[in-house]
């Protein structure tokens, strides 16, 4: 345990000094490894989680996944996206706000990267709020909070990470993020006409689009349709394994692009490079917090937070709300992804022992991942909106995504209590 804290504590200053996190999680798992083991067991260690990962074609449909999400965002169908949500939401009070949370839920089921849906939003929905008066503090929320969609709704990244290391059907998680997905997009709808109900200055009305328009912009994003149901019913009915799925979906990314004429030679090397750093950056992480897995495992923290959490009083449930205080508190200062990379080896056999279903885990898991991207003191949408909103501070953007994170906490009640709303889509197949 005090080897632990001291690597724990050391990861903190290293991250203070700007050390990238997979870099950080390196450092300290080697060093930790070295001290508890010795330096020559260390290396062997760490030299064979990054080979064993490397040489994994498993890990391939990660970067293809990415690569789909690069040659969407060079289509610009975020645009069609928020176009359509406007013509159907944006003449209700906080109607840009809503069109705003619907167009990321579309965007993150084509992209499944958290970051990206928060850029791509932010650059779409932002001046057209700022243009009808909206708050900054609404604004800026509803595109944080609605950011946080790309890593629950399928593809998504993370389920594809967790699926990976855990060994569970990526299909299956893939089907059971969708219905906590679309319970997402209604709780933010409903916090958005919630604020404006209370404030109605906060999201004033936009103008009116004829029915007409309405179904001319809903055609225009089939090419999302397409994709997502491409992807989704192809793993389902076994017409492609999930890495198949990948290739597919980037190959059909590219000829939509293509086929609107939003593809030059210029846009497909952005893309490809976009993919290729985004890859890059994710697999650092990766190494990262595997080494750091193999130095908290070997000071044996692991089995005594097992023996904590089994031996609490009340019984499963008690436990599981034991685990999501720690995930609370350690989002708190990790980003999603790593959280998840941490902690996976650390719960999944836990969870596992009380009984309770890993493909329902998963989305628990990703679902308090996705409530870290948007808490204080860290919260990596919050800072990278705050790079594209300099004029706003950033209590002001933390102001506005307090109401979003108690409809995060109340949907993760949902999941605890009610698990069939994960596990229903999964168990039909």
């Amino acid at each position: 345990m005090f080897e632990t804290l001291i690597g724990l504590s050391a990861l903190i200053v290293l991250l203070l000094a700007r050390v990238p996190l997979g870099f950080g999680m390196l450092i300290v798992g080697f060093v930790g490894a070295a001290v508890v083991r010795s330096p020559n067991a260390a290396l062997a260690g760490v030299s064979a989680i990054i080979f064993d990962i490397a040489i994994s074609p498993a890990f391939v449909v990660l970067p293809l996944f990415l690569l789909m999400g690069a040659f969407v965002s060079q289509a610009r169908l975020s645009d069609d996206l928020y176009d359509a949500a406007y013509a159907w939401l944006g003449h209700l009070k906080g109607g840009l706000a809503m069109s705003t949370v619907a167009a990321s839920g579309g965007f993150a089921a084509v992209s499944g990267n958290s970051v990206a849906t928060v850029v791509t939003m932010a650059k779409v929905a932002l001046p057209s709020m700022r243009r009808y008066g909206y708050s900054d503090k609404l604004a800026a929320g509803t595109i944080a909070a609605g950011g946080t969609l790309g890593i629950l709704i399928p593809p998504s990244n993370a389920l594809i990470i967790y699926g990976l290391l855990t060994e569970s059907d990526v299909g299956k998680l893939f089907l059971a993020g969708i219905v906590p997905g679309l319970i997402t997009i209604a709780l933010y709808i409903f916090v958005v006409r919630a604020i404006v109900t209370v404030s109605p200055e906060q999201g004033p009305a936009g103008e009116r689009s004829s029915w007409g328009t309405r179904f001319r912009l809903l055609l225009r994003v089939w090419g999302v349709v397409v994709l997502f149901l491409m992807i989704m019913l192809g793993i389902t009915f076994g017409i492609f394994t999930p890495t198949e799925a990948g290739a597919a979906g980037a190959l059909g990314a590219l000829l939509f692009a293509v086929g609107r004429r939003r593809m030059s030679w210029h846009g497909l090397y952005l893309a490809l490079f976009d993919a290729g750093k985004t890859t890059a950056m994710l697999f650092t992480v990766l190494f990262g917090a595997l080494a750091l897995n193999q130095f908290i495992q070997l000071s044996g923290v692991g089995g005594q937070l097992t023996e904590f959490v089994t031996g609490l009083k009340g019984g499963p449930t008690v436990s599981i709300f034991a685990i999501l205080g720690i995930l609370v508190v350690l989002g708190m200062f990790v980003e999603g992804l790593a959280m998840i990379l941490l902690v996976v080896p650390v719960f999944v056999p836990i969870v596992d022992a009380l009984g309770f279903d890993l493909i329902w885990f998963g989305i628990f898991l990703v679902v308090a991942s996705e409530i870290s991207l948007i808490t204080p003191p860290v919260g990596l949408n919050v800072f990278v909106l705050k790079a594209m909103m300099k004029d706003v501070e950033l209590s002001t953007i933390f102001a506005g995504i307090m109401p979003f994170f108690v409809a995060d906490i109340f949907r993760l009640m949902l999941l605890i209590f009610f698990p069939a709303l994960a596990l229903w889509l999964p168990s039909l197949l």
